[in-house]
């Protein structure tokens, strides 16, 4: 009599359930929501495109010499590794092109904000718009927005004011803006200084900030709220009695350097890429609003609790819209945050919203690779950014990488999935056997080993195999 412990056991061991037996929920197909058009007036996609390939002349001109004359991936295009020109090399542009060193830095720059170039270390490559820069009329309009979303990096912010009160109105900014594309005319100067205003002691307002008059009472008396600083001194507050006047000026240069709005006369009108691209922020945040799971102002955290039971494509709505309603810079911050949790599916719902967010995260992402929880994670999107296909991705990763992955993806399933998902997801594992994924899994050090064996030992239909893996998890449990 032969054991019933399978020795080389092949980890294929569940035939996929077929297609009808899938849940009903997934079948069923939410009637689509008809294609919204944009506002009487506004110019024809491929007019758009025009105007942005017009408006971008000149960082495509720096982008396609530096393509040429530097090679992909030539080491020396930066100097500091912040994807700053290096002097060598901006000299040489400006010789090469009949340009002076300044202007090639200004267009070297925007190409960078657009997606032209792509910038890794102190080496610089072209990016993938760049290529179908000609001939793709949606490749040149996601570059003229990329660039659109970065507007408050095109121009340098005034050093003579508190970093506080510029990222005040930077986050107030996409209000006005839609006052702007909401008005589709010019407004005066004034009237937005007022609705920046407005929009400034609502966002002081939320996190609790409350300004006073130099030699009155210190709010000592207030009750303190959990995560705020309570401001005991005049000089603590520094943001409240900065001017807006001088920072609108720069917000509106900003935007005019981008070439998303003109001013004249004491006022402000946006031109049709810039009301067309706000509209189409307006839309998403829209089409989030009308959603079932209405995630549109929700924490990160909460906005993918909302998004883990939706398809991926509905999912990836959510996200385009959930990020369009708030700055680049701090959703990323909470989608990270959110993927430091404990929750495994969150973890990989959160890279996912990064894959939406795209080159703009990179830094982010690029800081988190050395914490082991994100490291997979953040190893594959880094190869999908590079221009890795999704399906070889998983080559960048270590075998010991893999493994972690593995079962931090099994402790997701085990926690939100079905057993027959938990089963089937054996088969996704690096190693060719069931012995070996156990002595690795064993070896990894994950967390959750144990949870993750015992549920698939609880969900696996093999006697024996279930045998094996509760063995596995009692040897990690009691540090065998």
């Amino acid at each position: 009599m032969t054991s019933r412990i399978p020795r080389d056991s092949r980890l294929r061991l569940v035939r996929p359930r077929p297609l009808a037996a899938a849940p009903r929920a997934v079948n069923q197909r939410r009637p689509q929501r008809p294609a919204p058009r944009p506002p009487e007036g506004t110019p024809a996609p491929a007019e758009l495109a025009r105007m942005a390939r017009t408006g971008l002349a000149g960082a495509v001109r720096v982008a396609r010499w530096a393509d040429t004359a530097l090679g992909c991936g030539s080491p020396g295009a930066t100097a500091d590794g912040k994807a700053t020109l290096s002097d060598p090399t901006a000299e040489r542009a400006a010789a090469d092109l009949g340009l002076n060193a300044a202007q090639v830095r200004a267009d070297w720059d925007t190409a960078r904000l657009a997606g032209l170039v792509e910038v890794h270390g102190d080496s610089a490559r072209p990016g993938w718009r760049l290529r179908a820069w000609d001939r793709d009329d949606s490749a040149v309009l996601r570059g003229w927005v990329a660039l659109f979303d970065a507007w408050s990096l095109a121009s340098p912010e005034p050093e003579e004011h508190e970093p506080a009160a510029v990222a005040e109105v930077v986050s107030a900014m996409p209000q006005v803006l839609s006052f702007l594309q909401l008005s589709a005319g010019p407004v005066p100067r004034v009237q937005l200084l007022d609705l920046l205003q407005q929009r400034v002691t609502e966002l002081r307002t939320e996190r609790c900030e409350v300004s006073y008059e130099p030699g009155a009472e210190p709010a000592a008396a207030l009750p303190v709220v959990p995560g705020t600083r309570q401001q005991t001194e005049p000089d603590s507050a520094p943001a409240a009695d900065t001017p807006l006047p001088p920072l609108l000026d720069w917000a509106l240069g900003a935007l005019g350097a981008v070439g998303a709005l003109t001013c004249g006369d004491d006022q402000a009108t946006l031109t049709p890429l810039g009301s067309w691209a706000v509209w189409v922020k307006l839309e998403q945040i829209c089409v989030a609003a009308q959603s079932p799971a209405g995630n549109i102002e929700q924490s990160a955290e909460d906005m993918l609790r909302g998004c883990a039971q939706l398809r991926p494509n509905a999912a990836r709505a959510e996200y385009r819209a959930w990020l369009a309603a708030r700055p680049v810079g701090g959703a990323v911050t909470e989608l990270i945050a959110a993927a430091r949790g404990e929750d495994a599916l969150l973890r990989g719902l959160a890279f996912e919203a990064l894959r939406v967010v795209g080159g703009s995260a990179e830094p982010d992402v690029h800081a988190v690779v050395d914490e082991p929880a994100l490291r997979p994670y953040a190893l594959l999107w880094l190869a999908e950014h590079d221009g890795v296909d999704p399906e070889d991705a998983h080559e960048v990763l270590t075998r010991e990488e893999a493994t972690w992955l593995w079962v931090d993806t099994a402790a997701a399933v085990a926690d939100h999935g079905e057993a027959p998902m938990l089963v089937r997801h054996l088969e996704s594992a690096v190693q060719p056997t069931v012995p070996q994924l156990l002595d690795e899994v064993r070896a990894v050090g994950h967390p959750r080993t144990v949870q993750v064996l015992v549920a698939l030992a609880a969900a696996h239909p093999d006697p024996a195999l279930a045998k094996a893996v509760r063995r596995a998890a009692f040897q990690v449990h009691t540090g065998g």
